[in-house]
C-alpha cells in the first residue's frame, strides 16, 4: 500500500472518530449501566404540559435540552415525529440563556446537523461565545426545524405572533409570558415542558401546575432531586447538602416548593400514594366521611379497607354553593354507582364534622337532621383533636418500615392537591384555607384503630401456610442434611 493511501485511509479514520465524538453526547444520553429514571419518565409522558421540579444538577435541564433536540431533529424516541418543527426555548435572561440552556442545546446538536445559526451578540462560527436568536437543524424527514431563544426580560410583547411546537422553559416564567406561550402552542397543538427549581415558593406554576387546581388532564409533573440523578456520588451530595440550610436544601436538592412554615405531610408521595382505580370488593367497604359547606365546599369521600388495614380512598364529590338536599343527591348517586352497603332501609352511613349537629337561627333543623331526611344517615361524634388527628395520618401514611397503609384513587383530585399544599402557619396548626379534604380524612382516620406493624415473616395466612410446610417437611425428614 502507498504512503498516500495510507494517509488518506487515516484521515478517513479521524474524520468519522470525529464525527462519531461529535454525536456522542446525543448517543450516549441516558445509556449504559446507569439510567436516570426520572429523565425517563418525562420524556416517555404524552402530555403536553410536562413540568420536572429539580434541584440544582439533578440532571432537570439536560432533559429539558434533550426533549427539545429530539423534536427539532425529528427522532424523538417515544412520540409521533415531524418536520419542520418551530420551538423555542425562554431563558430568564440572555446571560442565563447562554450559560444554561443554549450552552446544553449547543451540546447535543451536532455540528452536521446545523443548517444556520443566527446570532444576537457574538459570531455563528463561534455561537457557544455569543447569544444566539434562532439556530436551524436539518430534520431526518427532510424539512429544516428552527429553535428561537427568547428571555423572560423581553416582556410579553416578544412572545407573541408565532405558532409553535413547542416551548421550552428552563426556570420558571412570569405568568404572563407562561400563559402568551400556551396561546402560542394553541395551532399546532404542541407542547409546553418546563425544568425549574422552585426557589420562588408559592407561584403561580405552584397553583397551575404542581397543584393543577383546574384539575388539568394534559398538566404532569415530577420532582428530580439529586438522589435520583445516578451520576452523582454519595460523598458529592454529602458535600453539597453540608453548606446549605432548611429551606435552601428541600429546593435546591429536592426541588420542592417553599410553602409558609412547611408541609404537613411532607410524607405523600403521589408517586407511592396514588393508584390507578380498581374494583373494590364489597367486604372492603367500610365508611363515608363528610365535611359539610354551603357557600365553602362540601367534601366527601368513601373508604375502603381490606384485609390488611390497609386503607383505600375509592370516590370524591368535592362542590361548592349547593344545599344539603343537592349534596345528599350526588352522594346517593356515587354511592349507587359503587354499590355501597345501606342499612335494611336503604339509607347510607357516614361521619361528619360534629358541627354539622348545630342548629342556626335561620333554620330549626341542623345539617345532620337534613341529611337524615334525605337517606344519609351521618354520626357527628368524631374526634377533632387537629393534632393527634394529623400524627395519625403520618402514621398510616409512612410507617417505619417505609410501606405505606394509605393509597388514594387518582380520581379522587380534591383531596390528593390538599395533600400537595396543606402546610403550617405559623403556630402548631396548618393553614385554615383548601382543608376540607384533610378535616374529613382526620375524622374518619381518628375512628380507625392505630395502623398495626406487620410482622417480618409477612401476613398471618403467609405464616400459617409456612408452618404447615414446616411441619411437612420435618414428617418426612426433608431439610435436615
Amino acid at each position: 500500500m502507498q504512503r498516500e493511501d495510507i494517509v488518506k485511509r487515516l484521515l478517513a479514520v479521524e474524520a468519522e472518530l470525529k464525527k462519531r465524538g461529535d454525536e456522542g453526547a446525543l448517543a450516549n444520553y441516558n445509556k449504559g449501566r446507569k439510567r436516570h429514571k426520572k429523565q425517563l419518565a418525562f420524556h416517555k409522558c404524552k402530555k403536553r404540559n410536562r413540568w420536572v421540579f429539580g434541584g440544582n444538577r439533578s440532571g432537570k435541564t439536560e432533559c429539558g435540552a434533550v426533549e427539545a433536540v429530539w423534536m427539532l431533529r425529528g427522532i424523538h424516541p417515544y412520540r409521533k415525529n415531524r418536520k419542520d418543527v418551530f420551538g423555542w426555548a425562554v431563558s430568564l435572561s440572555q446571560q442565563v440563556q447562554r450559560d444554561v440552556a443554549q450552552s446544553k442545546i449547543l451540546k447535543y446538536i451536532p455540528q452536521g446537523w446545523i443548517a444556520d445559526i443566527t446570532m444576537l451578540s457574538g459570531r455563528k462560527d463561534s455561537p457557544s461565545n455569543g447569544v444566539i436568536d434562532q439556530i436551524k437543524i436539518h430534520n431526518v424527514f427532510g424539512g429544516i426545524s428552527t429553535l428561537g431563544f427568547k428571555s423572560c426580560d423581553q416582556g410579553r410583547e416578544k412572545f407573541q405572533g408565532s405558532s409553535l411546537d413547542f416551548v421550552w422553559f428552563d426556570e420558571e416564567p412570569p405568568r404572563d409570558v407562561y400563559e402568551e406561550c400556551v396561546m402560542r402552542v394553541m395551532d399546532r397543538r404542541g407542547d409546553i415542558f418546563g425544568t425549574m427549581t422552585p426557589l420562588k415558593g408559592e407561584t403561580f406554576i405552584y397553583g397551575e401546575i404542581y397543584l393543577n387546581r383546574r384539575n388539568n388532564p394534559e398538566v404532569w409533573s415530577e420532582f428530580m432531586s439529586w438522589e435520583d440523578n445516578p451520576y452523582l456520588s454519595k460523598k458529592e451530595i454529602s458535600l453539597m447538602s453540608g453548606v446549605l440550610d432548611g429551606a435552601s436544601l428541600d429546593a435546591r436538592k429536592y426541588g420542592r416548593f417553599s410553602v409558609g412554615a412547611g408541609l404537613v405531610y411532607p410524607e405523600f408521595d403521589r408517586a407511592i400514594h396514588v393508584i390507578k382505580p380498581f374494583a373494590v370488593p364489597p367486604e372492603w367497604q367500610d365508611n363515608i366521611s363528610i365535611d359539610p359547606g354551603l357557600n365553602n365546599p362540601l367534601s366527601a369521600h368513601w373508604y375502603a379497607v381490606d384485609w390488611d388495614g390497609n386503607i383505600y380512598v375509592v370516590a370524591e364529590h368535592f362542590q361548592a354553593g349547593k344545599d344539603v338536599a343537592f349534596h345528599a343527591a350526588r352522594i346517593r348517586e356515587i354511592s349507587a354507582r359503587l354499590g355501597w352497603k345501606t342499612d335494611m332501609k336503604g339509607r347510607l352511613c357516614a361521619l361528619i364534622d360534629s358541627a354539622a349537629k348545630q342548629r342556626t337561627l335561620a333554620s330549626v333543623r341542623s345539617v345532620a337532621d337534613l341529611f337524615y331526611e334525605h337517606g344519609v344517615l351521618v354520626n357527628p361524634n368524631v374526634d377533632k383533636d387537629v393534632f393527634s388527628g394529623i400524627c395519625r395520618v403520618k402514621q398510616y401514611l409512612e410507617r417505619d418500615n417505609g410501606l405505606p397503609d394509605i393509597y388514594i384513587f387518582d380520581t379522587c383530585t380534591n383531596m390528593i392537591s390538599e395533600f400537595m399544599g396543606y402546610s403550617w402557619a405559623d403556630g402548631d396548626a396548618p393553614r385554615k384555607v383548601d382543608d376540607h379534604c384533610m378535616d374529613e380524612l382526620r375524622y374518619y382516620i381518628m375512628s380507625r384503630p392505630v395502623p398495626r406493624q406487620r410482622e417480618e415473616g409477612g401476613s398471618m395466612i403467609l405464616q400459617d401456610k409456612m408452618r404447615r410446610i414446616r411441619r411437612l417437611n420435618s414428617r418426612f425428614g426433608r431439610g435436615k442434611r
